[in-house]
């Protein structure tokens, strides 16, 4: 079942990294809007390659969250943060750029990085959340959007970092959701965590695609798996009883690492990966 799940978290990882360059065609084809406007996804609506990239956000997420039911939120979130070296590799290819050396290297560290981490985590379900959990869930979404009233008055690069940021502690929220969902059937719908989790995801997609009309997508991207990665992580660790297997300490550290500095990292070099107009 761990492979399984492991190849889920796989494919939800690629799915997001292809969905963000398609994203970030779409937003470079419109005209910026200031501050957080939800009339930005309906002019986005009107384009193919944004409802392509929707499609596409959808499968990832329904592999994620999947994933998220037997295994640990450390794992599959370092797993999805290599979707930023997927969307760098994917951005040459649409953009017509080629990446620096130091570009390849973070890529490689993001690979090596999971290769560690995959033996390192056990599998296992958490207890499920109740109204309580939701209720947190949902207050720590509303600080999200309060702190993104502001960063989105910030301009420029400065600006797409911290709308990356708070689209990651969003999207972080949505994997902590599902990590707590009760397994699939009628005790699913029953769950309040069930209609926190599509609110924390088109909130975020609203962040994330307002920081893509500031800077590139890569450096947006970059910022985005900070949070969406570090936040469930220690979440899973500290509250959620999520484990590394007996003996793997080390090495999922050293991996997690890797993973998060390569994905990063890769935010530093926005040589030729500016969002295409």
């Amino acid at each position: 079942m761990s492979q399984l799940a492991i190849l889920l978290a796989l494919g939800a990882m690629t799915c997001f990294g292809l969905a963000a360059v398609l994203q970030a065609v779409a937003t470079g084809r419109i005209e910026r809007r200031p501050g957080l406007d939800p009339r930005l996804l309906l002019q986005l609506a009107r384009q193919p390659v944004f409802l392509a990239s929707l499609a596409l956000n959808g499968l990832g997420f329904a592999l994620h969250i999947t994933a998220l039911q037997s295994l640990p939120l450390f794992l599959v979130q370092a797993i999805i943060a290599g979707s930023v070296a997927v969307t760098a590799v994917l951005s040459v290819r649409v953009t017509g750029a080629s990446l620096a050396r130091a570009q390849w290297f973070a890529v490689a560290l993001v690979v090596l990085g999971l290769t560690m981490l995959g033996p390192s985590a056990t599998t296992g379900q958490a207890a499920p959340g109740g109204p309580r959990a939701a209720l947190l869930l949902l207050g720590a979404l509303g600080l999200v959007v309060l702190a993104a009233w502001f960063a989105a008055r910030v301009r420029g690069a400065a600006g797409a970092v911290l709308l990356g940021l708070l689209a990651g502690t969003g999207f972080g929220v949505v994997a902590v959701s599902a990590r707590l969902l009760p397994p699939y059937g009628a005790a699913l719908l029953g769950s309040p965590l069930a209609y926190v989790l599509p609110l924390a995801g088109a909130t975020a997609f609203l962040l994330y695609s307002a920081a893509m009309q500031r800077g590139s997508v890569t450096t947006t991207t970059a910022a985005l798996v900070i949070t969406q990665t570090g936040v469930p992580a220690l979440v899973g660790v500290l509250l959620l009883g999520d484990r590394v297997r007996e003996g793997f300490l080390t090495l999922a550290v050293a991996g997690f690492v890797l993973a998060l500095g390569g994905a990063v990292g890769l935010g530093r070099y926005e040589r030729g990966l500016a969002p295409v107009g």
